[in-house]
């Protein structure tokens, strides 16, 4: 996952869990009282605790000093978000391709999600690319078109009767 916080100024702490220690991994549980797995899962559902400690824990590279109880995200809801990555949307787009009870509308609805969690949505397709057979593409669902606000209006007429 890709943690980020941009702040006020508009500068952007990003960071990758895949760069942390095993140590700092353990420092995260330790700090939220979560095992990783649900520490990943936090993740996944935006959870300001799990995204604030793995901010912190790259902080404190710099401050060692620093303690949890003090580290904190002004404005964190518009200003902090935690997206997958590459090897993560693989691994779901494999789970997906994998699972013999997987449905066209069960499929459309994971990408969706994948989608709207991947730090780049392009990642996306290319998963599920690199899982098709050689010489085969796996159909992956379009993103739905986003509604422009005068849409309604573009294409409504109005008549002028006599």
């Amino acid at each position: 996952m890709i943690v980020s916080y941009r702040h006020e100024d508009g500068t952007l702490d990003e960071v990758s869990t895949d760069d942390l220690s095993a140590i700092e991994s353990s420092v995260i549980e330790s700090a939220t009282g979560l095992d990783w797995d649900d520490v990943d899962s936090a993740l996944r559902q935006q959870q300001p605790t799990a995204m604030r400690a793995v901010l912190w824990a790259f902080r404190k590279r710099q401050q060692p000093t620093l303690r949890f109880t003090e580290f904190d995200l002004p404005g964190w809801k518009r200003r902090t978000k935690a997206r997958l990555e590459y090897p993560e949307i693989l691994d779901m787009a494999e789970a997906l391709v994998k699972n013999p009870e997987s449905t066209d509308e069960i499929v459309e609805r994971m990408t969706g999600f994948m989608r709207t969690l991947a730090h780049d949505e392009a990642d996306v397709d290319k998963a599920f690319e690199e899982l098709a057979p050689k010489g085969q593409g796996i159909a992956t669902p379009a993103p739905a078109p986003e509604a422009s606000p005068d849409a309604a209006s573009e294409t409504s007429s109005t008549s002028t009767g006599p």
